[in-house]
């Protein structure tokens, strides 16, 4: 039996998952063989995949989205790969409560934590994005690494991504020289462009406090930023603007694919590769996912499709387990999900579900086990 779920948001961390399923599972199969590789897909909870799976934890002192200094972790091994996640330095749980700054939250941070990971010894990085305050296109990213972005008077442009729209020259040139012998990949779960009615400020501005009028002036200060890279860097500039994953977190993909010659890949496929599932997997006869809501968007690049996918590949059976079931029964099964158990069918009340997470997971665990595995045993 492999377990192989993303977290609980707001309840349980994929490894707690993994333990109350666990301890469900062997209340009916006492001696059941279990293995568990807690997953995620490149958004918050990617560095603690990375640190149940082995890795050592670091720490570094680096800037919050405002301006606040935070304590950021990154996840690195001892071949020198690291697990950097963009949230734990600019993430939307630095903002003071109920407080947004969609124009001016800036990515310095995760600037100063790739630098820390080069510090570190990291020699290749994945380089996970999501859950950001931020819709900067990375510009604070960069300016943390090196990069230099000025305006007319030659002063460097205020953080965020509003003032970009005073920005008036662009010099990727003082760069880390390090990271250009660093393989980078940009881990991500969205494939939206920089720009336009699909790019960063109008799908995921308004979750970061941005009004129509703020989605409006970001767009069009992030279509400037593009454009005063291309003239310090060329065409390419223009093309990753419409590359997939270019407005993941707030564009900072596009700074990523532009300056750090980040390559782009599915979350979830790069966290397989590197936590080790296709091993484990090749070990399993059934492999349980989940998370906190199995819903439309968990068929578009989410961890427990990525699993079904690699598990259904291997011909081996996959269930879930979940908080929430939103998918019909036919779209799980095209997914490659037999069937799904949730929380809510224990515990109709959505905060007591939240609060009892772990003890409910465990009886769904139950059930799922007497449906799949004792006829088995």
């Amino acid at each position: 039996m492999l377990i192989a779920a993303d977290k609980f948001k707001g309840s349980l961390t994929a490894v707690a998952v993994a333990e109350h399923v666990t301890a469900g599972l062997r209340r009916v199969v006492p001696d059941l063989d279990v293995a568990a590789i807690p997953v995620a897909d490149g958004g918050d909870g990617t560095v603690a995949a990375a640190l149940a799976a082995g890795f050592a934890r670091h720490e570094a002192r680096v800037m919050g989205p405002t301006g606040e200094p935070v304590t950021a972790t990154f996840a690195l091994r001892e071949d020198g790969t690291a697990v950097v996640e963009m949230a734990e330095a600019s993430g939307l749980q630095h903002l003071p409560k109920g407080v947004f700054a969609p124009l001016t939250a800036t990515t310095y941070g995760t600037g100063e934590l790739l630098l820390a990971a080069l510090d570190a010894g990291a020699t290749s990085i994945v380089f996970g994005v999501g859950g950001s305050a931020t819709t900067d296109g990375g510009a604070g990213m960069l300016a943390a690494l090196g990069a230099r972005f000025l305006d007319a008077e030659g002063r460097p442009v205020a953080p965020g991504g509003g003032p970009l729209a005073d920005l008036a020259t662009a010099d990727l040139s003082g760069l880390d020289p390090r990271l250009a012998g660093t393989d980078i990949v940009l881990a991500s779960d969205v494939d939206n462009p920089l720009t336009g009615p699909k790019g960063a400020p109008a799908v995921y501005g308004p979750q970061k406090g941005a009004s129509e009028a703020d989605v409006a002036t970001l767009d069009a200060a992030l279509a400037h930023y593009a454009e005063v890279l291309e003239a310090a860097v060329g065409p390419k500039a223009a093309e990753h603007a419409l590359a997939p994953g270019a407005g993941a977190a707030g564009g900072i993909g596009y700074g990523a694919l532009v300056g750090l010659d980040a390559a782009f890949r599915p979350g979830i496929d790069v966290m397989l590769d590197v936590l080790g599932f296709a091993p484990a997997l090749a070990k399993a006869t059934f492999v349980i996912t989940g998370e906190g809501s199995l819903d439309e968007q968990t068929l578009h690049g989410k961890a427990p499709a990525g699993v079904a996918a690699a598990a259904r590949a291997a011909g081996i059976d996959v269930v879930a387990v979940c908080g929430r079931l939103q998918l019909p029964q036919e779209a799980l099964g095209a997914a490659g999900i037999s069937r799904a158990y949730a929380l809510t069918d224990l515990e109709p009340d959505p905060a007591r579900c939240m609060a009892e997470a772990g003890p409910l997971l465990e009886r769904a665990a139950e059930n799922l086990a007497r449906d799949f595995l004792v006829r088995d045993v």
